[in-house]
């Protein structure tokens, strides 16, 4: 079932769709940094998408909080995007050795907003239920996102677009990508999981971006382990083809291992 928004998973306890921000007081056409609160907790925008000349001073990602739909700003505001929708025309093709991919029909300025990665939000349980009831032969599209806090707190965030999903889930792995991904909340605490181009893309080339969150993060902030040898068996080959391959699939081991 296609989604363009996350929506709430069968086990319900994560409503992405629950406004609990409050909104900003701004009155001008497009809310400027520092007097907008919103702008004032993560990432802003720029005119082309995300400012990655800011990112690149850190070596890792942080959130962006858009205005929602209680700020007094109006819909033209600039740190309104991700909520937008997609507004690029993309395409799903079969590839040749990784089944279904998606390409950009158009060229993609670097820092612009592709799409999100979109299905069922689920908590932590369920989604541990969900990846240990699939075959290694099945197609796994649960990813895990991990946002480490100054005070040491992990928020984690379950996204499965495995039945309810977008174009997101037809995106490939590649050890190096030209997409990534960054949690943009609007109306709750619940991210969307956005795609950002990392370099200008030519149309027709194919989207990919890495699974395991290491792009544009601290390779120390993910979960993946290096499998054992027992493991590999469910551990999928990779065949993004670039000079860095790790040769398998990211592994997130703790989707799969037993409370």
């Amino acid at each position: 079932q296609y989604s363009p928004e996350s929506v709430a998973g069968a086990d319900g306890e994560l409503d992405p769709t629950e406004v609990t921000f409050p909104g900003c007081s701004c009155r001008s056409r497009s809310c400027a940094a520092p007097e907008c609160p919103c702008l004032s907790r993560g990432h802003n925008y720029s005119s082309l998408g995300l400012r990655l000349a800011e990112q690149q001073e850190q070596p890792f990602s942080r959130p962006v909080f858009e205005c929602n739909s209680l700020c007094c700003c109006g819909e033209g505001c600039q740190n309104r995007l991700v909520q937008r929708g997609l507004r690029l025309r993309l395409q799903v093709f079969r590839t040749q050795r990784k089944g279904w991919g998606v390409r950009a029909l158009q060229p993609i300025p670097r820092g612009s907003f592709v799409c999100e990665y979109a299905g069922e939000v689920l908590g932590s349980a369920e989604a541990q239920r969900r990846a240990q009831a699939q075959s290694p032969q099945e197609p796994n599209y649960i990813i895990a996102v991990r946002e480490h806090l100054h005070d040491g707190r992990v928020l984690e965030t379950f996204v499965d677009p495995t039945r309810i999903g977008n174009v997101g889930r037809f995106l490939n792995h590649s050890c190096e990508p030209n997409l990534f991904m960054v949690p943009v909340r609007v109306d709750s605490m619940v991210p969307k999981l956005a795609l950002f181009a990392a370099t200008d893309i030519s149309a027709g080339e194919e989207l990919t971006y890495d699974y395991s969150g290491r792009f544009q993060n601290f390779p120390e902030t993910s979960r993946e382990h290096k499998a054992l040898e027992e493991d590999n068996s469910l551990r999928k080959p990779c065949y993004c083809g670039s000079h860095t391959c790790a040769s398998f699939l990211p592994w997130d081991s703790s989707l799969f291992s037993t409370p």
